[in-house]
């Protein structure tokens, strides 16, 4: 059994010879390398599950924003977007104003993590179709949402930087 043991060949780790990708694009380069962070994700606008749909509404058009974030002690229930607003508030508006925003919002919406590359964000944004995608840490307590607006001047900072 010893003669066996001096027989096998030793461990090699595949990672030992690993040439870690290169890039000829900045943009390639900072989506693979950068965190969803990179990314402006904050300011955001969140209020509580039991706020009143009126009152997301005026969130929404007081601070001039597509998307509000529905928290339960700081963990992300759901997001009320402008689309929202269009599908199930706009016709039924004097009927929904003054119910709670569970019944509009986008319930468990799709988020990624802070620590995920910039291109998870991407991905989920074009594979999901949602526009606003929130950004949760470890812990999944809300840090963020990425936006078109804030994918495109992180893109053209990318483009700017090289």
């Amino acid at each position: 059994m010893a003669n066996e043991k001096q027989n096998e060949t030793p461990f090699q780790d595949p990672l030992e010879n690993y040439d870690p990708p290169t890039f000829d694009d900045p943009i390639e380069q900072a989506l693979h390398e950068e965190t969803v962070m990179a990314i402006q994700s904050r300011p955001y606008a969140c209020v509580p599950i039991d706020t009143t749909v009126e009152e997301v509404l005026q969130t929404l058009v007081g601070e001039g924003i597509a998307c509000v974030l529905i928290e339960n002690q700081g963990k992300l229930m759901g997001l009320v977007s402008d689309r929202d607003i269009l599908e199930k508030v706009a016709l039924e508006y004097d009927d929904v104003k003054n119910k709670s925003v569970r019944e509009v919002m986008t319930a468990s919406p799709i988020y990624v993590d802070e620590s995920e590359s910039a291109a998870s964000a991407l991905a989920v944004m074009a594979v999901s179709g949602y526009r606003h995608v929130p950004v949760v840490d470890l812990k999944e307590n809300i840090v963020g949402i990425v936006s078109p607006q804030r994918v495109t001047k992180f893109l053209r900072k990318c483009m700017d930087d090289q």
